[in-house]
C-alpha cells in the first residue's frame, strides 16, 4: 500500500461521526428488519385489510399502523446500482405489478463491520427509503422531512433511525434515507463521470422521487425540509450549494456538521493530517488510481481488460475493503458540486432557505480515547502538534490548564471549539447574510447515549428525534420533555421555517456578527437558555 493510503487512513476514520449505542446492532429500526447480505423481497402482497396502501409513481405499496403512525419500509427511490449502474448516476427504479410489500427494511448500503450493520454489507442494491406518516388523516398536505444520515461517507443507513416519535408529535412525513457510501460512493478514476459525487447524487434521487411521491404519503412536496447529522450535515451543505437539488427542498437542517467544517493537523487523531470533506475531483481520480493500481492482483482483471470495465466487475467484498479510502465528496468535475461547498458557501452560492444549525456542547470528547490517557505534561504537546510552536502559546493562554479539571478536558475543550463549534458558527454566520438562521447547542451533559465523563459529545442528541435501531433511549421526565420540546422547535421549523410555538423559550434568528442561539438542556441542567455561541467557544480567537 502506497504511503499515500497509510497517512490518509486516519484522516478517512476522522470522518467516522456517529456513535450509537450497542443496542442499535440488535434493534430494528421502524417497523421492519435490517439486512445486510440479501436484497428485500421482491413486490408481494402480506397485508391484513387494515394495512396502508398507497399509489407510487412505481406501483402500489403495502406499509404498517405502528402505534399512532403508519410505516413504509424499504421502498426503491432508484435502481439497484450494479453492475454497469456501478459509479453511474442513480437511474429509475423499475416499476412493479401488483401490491408491493413495504413493512420490511432493506440492506444498508456496502460498508465494513460497525453497529449499524453488524458484520458488514456487500449488497449494492441497497437505494432505498423509509416512509413514516402520523396515522390521523389531515386536510391539508403535511411538511415531509428528508433525514439524510451520518456515519463519515463510510457507513450508517436511514434504516437506523425510526422516526415515529418526530412524525406523530410533529404531524410531519419523514423520510429516511440510505446512499451509497466509501468506495461505492465517493470513488473516482480518469474517465469516470461524476467521479467522487455518486452519494450526493443519490441523495438528490431521493429528495425527486420525494417531490413526485410526497402527496401520496399526505406530504406537500413544495415544503421539504432536508436534515442530516455528522456528515448527514455536511451532506445537507453540499444539497444547499448544490446546482442540481434547486427547487428539491425548501429548509434545512444542518446538526453537527457544516459546510466550513475542517480538521488541522493532529487535531482528531494523532498523525492526521489537517483537510476537510471536500476534496478536488483531481486528487480523488488519483487516489482511484493509486489505489486500483495497489489492488490489482485481488481485482482479478481479465487479460486486456480495461481497468474501469474490471473495476464495475469486481468483486464488492473486495472494493469494501478499501472503502475507507473514499469518504470525500470530489467538487469541481460535474454540476454536482462545481465548487467546494466550504468557499461556495462563504461566497453567497447556495438555495435561500431558512437554515436551523447546530452543535454538541461537548463535541470531541467521543475522539478522546485515540490520545490515550493524558497527563498535565501532554497538553501543550498536543496543542503544538495542531497548531505549531508559534501559535502554541497563544491557545494556551485562552485556554489555561488551570481551568480545567484535567488535560483531558482541556484537549477536548481546545479540540471542540476549533474543528466542531466555531466551523459550525462561521457557517452560520455565512448563511446569515442572505437567510433567516436558527444556532442551537445541545448541552445534555446525561444523554441516555452518553460514555461516562464525554457530557454532551458527538450524535448524543439524536435519542431525542429518534428511536436508534428499534431502540427507544430511555428518557427522565426533564429529558423527555426536552426531547419533546426539541421536537416542537424543529418541525414548527419544518412547517414555517420559524422554530417558535408555544411551550417553548423564544428562539431568535442568528445576528451574524455575533452567533446566539439556544442551550438546549433539561430543567435539572439549566433547562433552555439563549447563549452566544460564539463567546462561549472562543470562535472571535480562532478566527
Amino acid at each position: 500500500m502506497s504511503r499515500r493510503f497509510s497517512k490518509s487512513k486516519g484522516v478517512r476514520l476522522a470522518l467516522a461521526l456517529v456513535l450509537v449505542p450497542a443496542a442499535l446492532a440488535t434493534g430494528t429500526a421502524n417497523a421492519g428488519t435490517a439486512s445486510t447480505g440479501t436484497a428485500r423481497p421482491a413486490a408481494t402482497d402480506t397485508g391484513a385489510p387494515a394495512d396502508p396502501v398507497v399509489r407510487t409513481d412505481a406501483g402500489l405499496l403495502r406499509g404498517t399502523v405502528s402505534g399512532d403512525t403508519r410505516v413504509f419500509n424499504g421502498v426503491p427511490y432508484a435502481a439497484p446500482p450494479v453492475k454497469s449502474l456501478r459509479w453511474k448516476a442513480p437511474q429509475p427504479a423499475k416499476p412493479w405489478q401488483g401490491i408491493r410489500d413495504a413493512k420490511q427494511l432493506s440492506s444498508a448500503c456496502p460498508q465494513q463491520d460497525n453497529p449499524e450493520a453488524p458484520g458488514g454489507s456487500t449488497n449494492e442494491d441497497c437505494l432505498y427509503l423509509n416512509v413514516t406518516t402520523p396515522a390521523k388523516q389531515s386536510s391539508k398536505p403535511r411538511a415531509v422531512v428528508v433525514w439524510i444520515p451520518g456515519g463519515g461517507f463510510f457507513s450508517g443507513a436511514g434504516n437506523s433511525y425510526g422516526a415515529s416519535k418526530l412524525a406523530a408529535r410533529g404531524d410531519v412525513v419523514v423520510v429516511t434515507v440510505n446512499y451509497r457510501l466509501g468506495i461505492f460512493g465517493f470513488f473516482g478514476y480518469p474517465g469516470l463521470s461524476g467521479s467522487g459525487t455518486y452519494g450526493i447524487q443519490d441523495q438528490q434521487a431521493a429528495l425527486r422521487w420525494v417531490q413526485r411521491n410526497a402527496r401520496s404519503f399526505g406530504g406537500d412536496p413544495r415544503n421539504v425540509t432536508v436534515a442530516g447529522e455528522s456528515a448527514g450535515g455536511m451532506s445537507v451543505c453540499a444539497q444547499l450549494t448544490s446546482p442540481t437539488s434547486t427547487g428539491l427542498f425548501a429548509k434545512a437542517v444542518m446538526q453537527s456538521g457544516s459546510c466550513a467544517f475542517n480538521w488541522p493537523d493532529n487535531g482528531q487523531y494523532p498523525g492526521q493530517a489537517a483537510d476537510s470533506p471536500w476534496v478536488p475531483e483531481s486528487r480523488v481520480r488519483q487516489t482511484g488510481v493509486e489505489w486500483a493500481a495497489d489492488t490489482k492482483d485481488k481485482l482479478q482483471c481479465k487479460p486486456g481488460q480495461a481497468m474501469l470495465a474490471c473495476l464495475r466487475a469486481a468483486d464488492p467484498a473486495v472494493l469494501t475493503e478499501g472503502t475507507l479510502q473514499f469518504t470525500q465528496p470530489a467538487y469541481g468535475g460535474t454540476a454536482v458540486l462545481p465548487f467546494s461547498p466550504a468557499k461556495a458557501m462563504k461566497a453567497g452560492l447556495f438555495h435561500r432557505v431558512p437554515v436551523l444549525s447546530g452543535n454538541n456542547h461537548d463535541e470531541a470528547t467521543a475522539w478522546l480515547a485515540a490520545f490515550g490517557d493524558l497527563t498535565d505534561a501532554d497538553y501543550p504537546r498536543l496543542v503544538t502538534d495542531m497548531v505549531g510552536a508559534k501559535q502554541a502559546p497563544a491557545v494556551l493562554r485562552e485556554y489555561p490548564l488551570k481551568n480545567y479539571a484535567s488535560a483531558a478536558e482541556a484537549w477536548a475543550t481546545v479540540t471542540t471549539d476549533r474543528i466542531w463549534s466555531c466551523t459550525q458558527v462561521a457557517t452560520d454566520q455565512q448563511a446569515a447574510r442572505r437567510v433567516p438562521v436558527y444556532a442551537y447547542e445541545f448541552a445534555d451533559k446525561h444523554s441516555p447515549i452518553s460514555q461516562p465523563g464525554q457530557g454532551a459529545a458527538h450524535a448524543v442528541e439524536l435519542p431525542y428525534l429518534f428511536s436508534l435501531g428499534g431502540w427507544d433511549a430511555p428518557l427522565t421526565p426533564t429529558q423527555q420533555r426536552l426531547s419533546e420540546q426539541m421536537i416542537d422547535y424543529w418541525t414548527a421549523f419544518a412547517r414555517t421555517g420559524n422554530p417558535n410555538g408555544p411551550d417553548r423559550p423564544h428562539w431568535a434568528p442568528v445576528n451574524e456578527s455575533n452567533v446566539k442561539g439556544l442551550s438546549l438542556a433539561p430543567t435539572d441542567q439549566g433547562g433552555i437558555q439563549r447563549v452566544s455561541l460564539t463567546d462561549e467557544h472562543h470562535c472571535d480567537f480562532w478566527n
